[in-house]
């Protein structure tokens, strides 16, 4: 079978690439922006990619295509698109295409929530591999240790990271609504992508939703210290529940408990000690915590799960050192939401001390571009020493918005502007944290080789 993908060099849309080439298909595919670290995997496999839309692509490199995988990013008025519809051809979307063609007969493992998707995705996916499970999976990122966001096994398990994100032009629901899991973790619920939800309480609809797709054997892995969830599962719940959270937060009934220290309790019993964890910060102990339950689930004793993290090497865009020049560290991180913005710097502060943290923000996803999360911002960024912001086509007020920082910010529209205003204030021993959800145009290269030509 042929199929043409369009939107390919997303992070699902081409974790469904790879699969389907796994899986012995023809694949190609297009897309508008494309950037690494996915350009880089599809290139890898040998996926040919076409910039752009131009609905020619049907009398070209898609004219064999047996079915057209419509990713969530395309709109009606898209030509190709369109030339699709006008043509009749077959059309389904990444979501619906992975459920009939993958899922079926697999325990699946899925994990959703706001944040932590990508990281507990990859913990989780690490913990079954190091058990020799061998599972199949789909991350809306590369873990070092995979080399790849997605693989196809023989295995019975597949884990999944599971978007909130609608489904594509077609269909409006949840992608994760699709997953039919096993095994679920509710990381956290906020509010988020306000360019397709009116408020928090239409997200937790479709978490709902979700809720509703488990079988009454299998198991939610819940954090017990978001209100959100609890509402979500007040609506209904028809499947095991264990809850996880920190052990100094009263009252959040978690079964699963970590302390400051790494301790790991279940039911009040020590399970073990999560201190030889690479990845830094509190929120990702929790990550770590609810893979933990969930491998669980499927048989993988809490030490075997705890050797594993003992060895995972990380998420490219989580935190990823990008390189050190002249004594300054330069980072890069998927960081585009205030919450995940004040996780990340606080768990690198408790890393680094007492060292400078310059802060650069481009505030790229649809919710950010909207301006809804503006008020949240300066609280989100509080723990750097240093904030510059990249406000090219941004359509609210910037510097209204992060007054509140004072001095310690810079907006830039221009991105050579903003790399030597970066370079010029760097000493030795500042950490440079690059958020974005996009490529950035390549500031990290470009800072970098900035530093290293510094006198």
């Amino acid at each position: 079978m042929h199929l043409h993908i369009l939107g390919i060099c997303g992070t699902f849309m081409g974790g469904i690439a790879a699969i389907a080439r796994q899986a012995g298909h023809v694949v190609t595919g297009c897309d508008a922006n494309v950037y690494p670290p996915m350009s880089t995997q599809l290139q890898t496999l040998g996926i040919a990619l076409t910039e752009g839309y131009d609905a020619v692509q049907l009398d070209g490199v898609a004219k064999g295509a047996d079915v057209f995988v419509i990713g969530n990013a395309i709109s009606r008025g898209n030509p190709l698109l369109e030339a699709i519809l006008d043509a009749s051809r077959p059309y389904t979307s990444g979501p619906q295409w992975l459920a009939e063609n993958v899922l079926p007969g697999k325990w699946v493992l899925a994990v959703a929530g706001t944040h932590g998707k990508t990281t507990a995705t990859a913990l989780l996916a690490w913990i079954l591999e190091h058990a020799g499970l061998q599972p199949g999976f789909l991350i809306g990122g590369v873990a070092v240790d995979f080399g790849v966001s997605a693989r196809l096994t023989d295995s019975a398990f597949f884990v999944i990271e599971a978007d909130e994100y609608d489904t594509a032009f077609c269909d409006k629901r949840s992608k994760f609504v699709h997953y039919r899991p096993r095994t679920a973790i509710l990381n956290n619920l906020e509010y988020d992508h306000a360019d397709i939800f009116p408020d928090l309480a239409a997200i937790e609809t479709q978490f709902h939703h979700l809720v509703r797709t488990i079988p009454h054997l299998g198991r939610l892995i819940v954090n017990g210290g978001e209100e959100s969830l609890r509402r979500v599962l007040a609506r209904g719940c028809w499947s095991e529940v264990e809850r996880f959270g920190f052990a100094a937060v009263a009252d959040t009934g978690s079964d699963w408990t970590i302390s400051v220290d790494g301790t790991i309790k279940l039911g009040g019993a020590p399970q073990g000690m999560l201190d030889r964890f690479g990845l830094i910060g509190r929120h990702n102990q929790l990550n770590a915590l609810a893979a933990i339950g969930a491998a669980r689930h499927v048989g993988v004793p809490v030490q075997h799960s705890l050797a594993a993290l003992a060895v995972f090497r990380g998420i490219r865009r989580r935190l990823e050192l990008r390189g050190i020049v002249n004594g300054v560290t330069v980072y890069d991180d998927f960081a585009h939401h205030p919450t995940a913005i004040a996780t990340t710097l606080d768990g690198l502060r408790r890393a680094v001390g007492s060292a400078r943290i310059f802060a650069v923000l481009e505030p790229r996803s649809n919710t950010m571009k909207l301006g809804t999360m503006k008020a949240q911002l300066p609280a989100s960024l509080a723990a750097a020493d240093r904030v510059f912001c990249y406000a090219a086509n941004l359509g609210w007020d910037v510097a209204g918005a992060l007054a509140p920082l004072g001095a310690r910010v810079e907006i830039h529209t221009d991105l050579a502007a903003l790399v030597e205003s970066i370079a010029r204030e760097c000493r030795a021993g500042d950490q440079v944290v690059v958020m974005s959800n996009g490529g950035f145009g390549g500031i990290h290269d470009k800072l970098l080789a900035r530093l290293a030509g510094k006198s």
